[in-house]
């Protein structure tokens, strides 16, 4: 294991280099004349948003500095499944030095470090994005980019940012992959909003409990499954990885979003885990607790904010409804790991991936156990 750590540090630590070359690129172009009007305009409006945004923390646990290992005494480091990917699929650095790995590894390499800084960026600029649309002004313990830049700059940084990386995604197979990506993702961002409008709101409150998880199923599956998938799709476009494998994967990675959303969504409820957020989100009908929750007979098509929160907080079958979710959300992730580990090459191969998915994926298990601590169960 500390063998296949000290892999896992060097390729994050690679990913960090790569990501500091990237943002000086945009950030210091030599085209711009320095000490301009115009550079001075440029760099207010465009570069600094554009490094707060790429250099804001992204909110999962990373490996701490140490000294002596890959990365040094730097900022922790954060483990990129596109290397999974590369490691699974050519091999780890001892295999490759001995024939063992693909004879173009150097070159899938130089596609996949490429592949990992647009997967990052990529993730960066959907934060920016949504959070002006739910108006969250605290991403990760910082003031969201709209709050210390304005809408109108973060909105234009977003976007500006996604073409940014397809641009130097280069790779046309990475390229399609990540537009894929986005697509699902703003697909999945619509349906999302959707949720807030009085028409979306009275159709869900009419339906019937499958249908409405149906409903909450399909809009994870685009908007946090496709942050699991989009860097292991880019990195099996990048790869030319065909076979069979690719459906285990995304299969998987969709699994895992929805265990991820349903982690997200039970901790409005759980001040362990939601913190300041605790019971904030009540304008929308997206939440799954909310959506097993409502009924049909009895809520009315009215029902929101303060009195969606007392109607919530006051239900019988809350704390049973938490329970039974956060063990489903155990479940899919157990289950989306087996998958994985059946197409792993190694034994390495499957701790590279514990070590990069339970930086998260550890939050879901202890969810379940303090809910079940609280009920007693």
């Amino acid at each position: 294991m500390d063998a296949v750590a000290e892999v896992v540090r060097s390729d994050a630590a690679l990913l960090e280099e790569d990501l500091a070359e990237f943002l000086g690129s945009l950030t210091a172009p030599g085209s711009v004349a320095s000490q301009s009007v115009y550079e001075s305009a440029l760099r207010r409006s465009l570069y600094e948003p554009v490094a707060d945004a790429v250099g804001s923390k992204v909110g999962q646990e990373a490996l701490p500095p140490t000294a002596g290992a890959p990365g040094g005494n730097r900022a922790p480091l954060r483990p990129s499944m596109v290397y999974w990917a590369y490691r699974n699929y050519r091999g780890f650095p001892d295999e490759i030095g001995n024939g063992a790995g693909h004879d173009g590894s150097e070159a899938d390499l130089a596609v996949v470090r490429r592949a990992a800084v647009a997967v990052r960026v990529m993730l960066k600029a959907f934060v920016a994005i949504d959070d002006i649309q739910d108006g969250s002004e605290v991403r990760y313990g910082e003031p969201a980019l709209h709050v210390t830049h304005g809408v109108p700059l973060a909105l234009n940084t977003g976007s500006w940012l996604i073409a940014a990386v397809l641009r130097h995604a280069a790779d046309p197979d990475v390229v399609d992959s990540l537009l894929r990506a986005v697509e699902s993702g703003f697909t999945g961002q619509a349906v999302d909003l959707s949720t807030r409008t009085a028409e979306t709101r009275a159709e869900l409150l009419a339906a019937p409990l499958e249908e409405r998880v149906a409903y909450w199923e399909s809009l994870a599956a685009l908007k946090t499954g496709t942050l699991f998938r989009m860097p292991l799709d880019s990195a099996l476009a990048g790869l030319r990885v065909v076979d069979d494998e690719q459906y285990v994967l995304d299969a998987a990675m969709r699994q895992l979003g929805l265990a991820s959303q349903l982690f997200n969504d039970l901790t409005d409820f759980v001040p362990e885990f939601g913190g300041g957020r605790i019971h904030e989100d009540y304008d929308g009908l997206s939440n799954r607790v909310f959506l097993e929750l409502l009924d049909p007979e009895s809520s009315q098509p009215s029902l929101s904010g303060e009195r969606l929160k007392a109607y919530v907080l006051g239900h019988p079958k809350l704390e049973s409804t938490l329970l039974a979710l956060a063990a489903e959300a155990v479940l899919l992730k157990h289950e989306a790991k087996e998958s994985v580990y059946r197409v792993c090459r190694s034994d390495r191969s499957a701790a590279y991936f514990d070590l990069t998915i339970e930086r998260k994926g550890h939050l879901i298990d202890r969810l379940l156990e303090t809910l079940q601590q609280r009920s007693g169960a």
